[in-house]
């Protein structure tokens, strides 16, 4: 790979119009300058903190070439694939790749329970229809599909351009199992806001994470004191930043992280029906706990 992919790879919500809910693609575009200039070292458009789910084909694509644009090389970008027929997934894969891409993460879903066969199948037909890296993504609560490290250790021997893995079961013995299954030969990234710390203990490269856009310097923090070494301030950096990993988590991404760029003077609408808008006490909460960590940043810890 000619691109380097570690380090945070931030997520932005899809923000829509408040009247008319459509796709706010000049927010999109204000949202993706805001990672970017914030210190993320990579951006992942259209995941589950994106609403992709919820958006049509064509605000599908005007979201990805909207966010690939916009970054203008900069920054690595991976684009989420996720679509209940290969079919789609495809296509979309391929739209990624045109656009400009650096890499896809496919997350597989499912209506019917998929076998290991069909999945490894579902990743080995992308991987013949583009050539971007594609990064391995198994996420059971939100896709509905739980790959086992034995199998995502065979995706990636066995298919060519998956090259690295985005574990987000939140089971810290699944990363300890693909460094083990792969003898430390297989990048992975950490996608469970609360496992971070352990994660990188682990041997994670990365931490994909919805919290740059509320908390920017935190997790960029975390990252590269882990990479120093620095174990003890690892521990304090994350605990003072767990209790909003935690909410914005439990909350549903794009319900916390829009409400809370609406709290930092962001407006990125509400996300689309039927899912609400975080409610009043939640929304005082999430006040609280960004007043509470602005008041002590992590060069002070």
């Amino acid at each position: 790979m000619s691109t380097s992919f570690k380090g945070i790879i931030s997520y932005p919500v899809t923000p829509f119009d408040k009247a008319s809910g459509r796709v706010d693609l000049a927010a999109v575009r204000g949202l993706i300058d805001r990672l970017v200039e914030r210190g993320s070292h990579g951006i992942a458009p259209l995941g589950s903190t994106g609403e992709s789910a919820y958006l049509d084909d064509a605000e599908w694509d005007a979201v990805a070439e909207a966010s690939i644009q916009q970054v203008n090389k900069r920054l690595p970008v991976i684009v989420g694939i996720s679509d209940l027929t290969t079919r789609n997934a495809v296509r979309k894969a391929k739209f990624a790749e045109a656009a400009g891409a650096d890499a896809v993460m496919v997350l597989p879903v499912s209506y019917w329970k998929l076998s290991d066969d069909e999945i490894f199948r579902h990743y080995a037909t992308i991987s013949q229809a583009v050539g971007v890296p594609i990064m391995v993504y198994n996420n059971p609560a939100t896709g509905g599909v739980d790959m086992k490290p034995e199998l995502i250790v065979r995706i990636v021997k066995d298919i060519a351009n998956a090259t690295m893995v985005k574990e987000s079961s939140g089971d810290i013995q699944r990363m300890h199992t693909l460094m083990q299954l792969s003898d430390g030969r297989i990048p992975f990234f950490n996608g469970s806001n609360p496992l971070a710390l352990e994660a990188f203990a682990a041997g994670a490269v990365g931490w994909c994470t919805a919290a740059p856009n509320l908390i920017p310097e935190w997790p960029q923090a975390l990252y590269d004191i882990c990479a120093a070494g620095d174990l003890d301030r690892a521990r304090r950096v994350f605990y003072a930043q767990l209790p909003i990993l935690r909410f914005i988590l439990q909350g549903g991404l794009p319900t916390t992280i829009k409400a809370g760029l609406g709290l930092r003077g962001f407006e990125a609408g509400v996300p689309r029906a039927p899912l609400l808008g975080l409610d009043t006490p939640g929304t005082q909460m999430l006040q609280a706990l960004l007043k509470a960590i602005d008041t002590k940043p992590p060069t002070a810890l």
